[in-house]
Order: C-alpha cells, then sequence, then structure tokens
C-alpha cells in the first residue's frame, strides 16, 4: 500500500482589501502519510502561491493560531493528519477559515467578537489580596476538581465559529466565554461570580440560548464539553439565586415540574407554565400539527384537564429528583 496519495486541495482565497468577493483556488500535491493539515498549508504557500496566508505559531496544538475548518468541521491545522481525513472525506479537502464572513486574507480572521465577549465574563480571578502575603493561596483536591476540563481551553474559536446559535444571533456570548464564566464562578478564589452569573443569564446573550446542539463539543481539538459547563452555569445561577424568573428560567422549571408530576413530559403544560395563556397563542400552528399527529389533546391546556399518563414508576423518579436536585426551582 502506497504510503503518499496524489490529491487536489482547494482553498478558500481573499483578500479584504482587493476582492469584492471570494474564490477557490486547486492545488495538486503527493500527500504523505505522516502529513498535517498545517504541512500541506505551508507547501501550498512554499510550493505554489507564497501570498496564501494563514496563521500559525506553536505547531504543538496549544497556542490555537491555526484553528481553520476543512471541509466545514472544525480543525486545528497543526494537530490533524491529513490521511485521516482524506479517508473521511473521499479524498477531497476544501480549507476554509473559521468564518467565512470573517476573514481578513485566505485563512486569517477578524477573531475581535472572539476577544470581545471572552473580556465581557472577566476570565481571571478577582479577589483582593494582599500585597505582601504571607502563604498562599490553598485549594483542596475537591475544589480544583471542579474545574472540570474548562482550564484546558486554548482559545482557539474552533467552538465559537461552529455555533450555530451565534451564527444567528450575534448577541449571544458563545460557548468559549461561557466555559471560562464557569471556570472563574467555579474557582473558589474568585469574588465575582454572582456578577460573572448575571451576565450569563441576560436573556439574548447568556446560557439560555444555548440550543444544545452539541457543536461545540464535536468541534472542540481539546476535547473540552462546553455545552457541560453551560448547563452546570444554568445550575448554579439557581443556586446562587442570579437567575431572574422569565421565559427560559420557567421553562426549566417546567420540564422538572411535569416529570415530578408524570414521570413523563406534558409538552402543554410546559408552554403554558413557561409563556402563559397569552403566551401560548403564538405557538397555535404548532399545537395543531401536534395535535394532528396526536403529541398533545386540544385540552391538555386546560387545568382541570389531565390528560397525561403516569410512570408506572413514579415513586422512584420523584425519589430520584429528589436525592439528585441541587438546587429549589
Amino acid at each position: 500500500m502506497s504510503n503518499t496519495r496524489k490529491v487536489t486541495i482547494k482553498a478558500f482565497r481573499f483578500n479584504a482589501e482587493t476582492d469584492y468577493l471570494p474564490s477557490y483556488k486547486s492545488y495538486t500535491m503527493e500527500v504523505g502519510k505522516d502529513e498535517l493539515i498545517l504541512d500541506l498549508m505551508n507547501r501550498i504557500k512554499w510550493e505554489h502561491d507564497g501570498s496564501f496566508s494563514y496563521r500559525r505559531s506553536c505547531r504543538h496544538g496549544i497556542c490555537g493560531a491555526c484553528a481553520i475548518k476543512v471541509n466545514g468541521k472544525a480543525t486545528l491545522a497543526c494537530k490533524q493528519n491529513a490521511m485521516e481525513l482524506l479517508d473521511l472525506f473521499d479524498n477531497e479537502l476544501v480549507l476554509e477559515p473559521s468564518s467565512k464572513k470573517r476573514a481578513v486574507k485566505d485563512m486569517i480572521i477578524d477573531k475581535g467578537d472572539f476577544w470581545e465577549k471572552h473580556a465581557a465574563i472577566k476570565p481571571y480571578v478577582v479577589t483582593d489580596v494582599d500585597p505582601h502575603p504571607e502563604h498562599e493561596t490553598k485549594q483542596s483536591i475537591a475544589e480544583f476538581n471542579k474545574f472540570l476540563d474548562s482550564d484546558l481551553c486554548i482559545q482557539c474559536g474552533a467552538c465559537h465559529y461552529s455555533c450555530p446559535a451565534l451564527e444567528a444571533n450575534e448577541d449571544y456570548l458563545g460557548p468559549a466565554a461561557l466555559n471560562a464564566a464557569y471556570r472563574f464562578s467555579i474557582d473558589t478564589r474568585d469574588e465575582a461570580g454572582d456578577e460573572r452569573l448575571a451576565i450569563t443569564a441576560e436573556s439574548g446573550s447568556g446560557v439560555w440560548d444555548c440550543v444544545k446542539c452539541y457543536e461545540c463539543a464535536e468541534a472542540c481539538p481539546k476535547e473540552i464539553n462546553p455545552i457541560e459547563k453551560i448547563g452546570k452555569l444554568h445550575n448554579m445561577q439557581f443556586e446562587r439565586k442570579v437567575a431572574q424568573s422569565n421565559v427560559a428560567t420557567r421553562h426549566a422549571e417546567g420540564f422538572v415540574r411535569s416529570i415530578k408530576k408524570h414521570g413523563f413530559l406534558d409538552e402543554a403544560d410546559i408552554v403554558v407554565y413557561s409563556e402563559g395563556y397569552l403566551g401560548m397563542y403564538k405557538h397555535l400552528t404548532t399545537a395543531v400539527k401536534m395535535i394532528k399527529a396526536g403529541k398533545i389533546h386540544w385540552d391538555d391546556a386546560l387545568p382541570w384537564v389531565d390528560n397525561v399518563p403516569k410512570s408506572k414508576n413514579l415513586s422512584e423518579i420523584q425519589k430520584l429528583i429528589e436525592i439528585s436536585q441541587t438546587n429549589k426551582l
């Protein structure tokens, strides 16, 4: 079996100073079994076109500079083996910047929005420190372990620019910033946790606008799971009494309320509980479709009607909720 493969690589080309629209240019080369995506980008620049531009630095998968997308998949170029992706994508590679609409030149993007959102959540320990401390600030192993993997973020932006919620809503803080918000809010040395949690609770930009698609976890080259930290921020808002009563928080409460009552989800009741009887009218079109599909009944939203069946294990479910619930909604 040959250790090389002749392939054609398409690269996104755009210069914001001179080009009105981007284009794609193809390059043919022999790719070796040990070459990384960064090696292919270097070869494009060194062997084909010296104007091809991209960011690179450490080559050790720790600085995050070379984050791009390959066939739409978020990739750290210095970490990803090229042959693996050639096998996955049937011998075709398309190199694109992490965010095409933020492209400055070829693979280089303007990460201004990423850094602004990262800075907004105060990504540092806030505390009064004695200017002449006599001892270090200690943490127990258990306190340290609460960081989980949130401290491993290299700020490459792969999750940020793979997030569909952020693509649709530019005000959303995004998974990287929210991961950092968790990391510093859970830190026992920090005194700005409630302030940070209030930032993450903001409607339109905070954790309640996450759509739970798990794209951030798929994109992360360091195998961090940002959505896990987003879920923990939800809980921390309730635990520290920062959460405000709104559609999003009542929706979360409605899930627990429904499961505790029936052992099953009562979709109609969750909508009424979250948005009230006036608010539910905007969902009438969806409700009609659900009625036709047998998911709900026309009288489900009436407070004196209880059409939802009870789980045969309801008492066990209620006990599990009681012993596992860390906060009172």
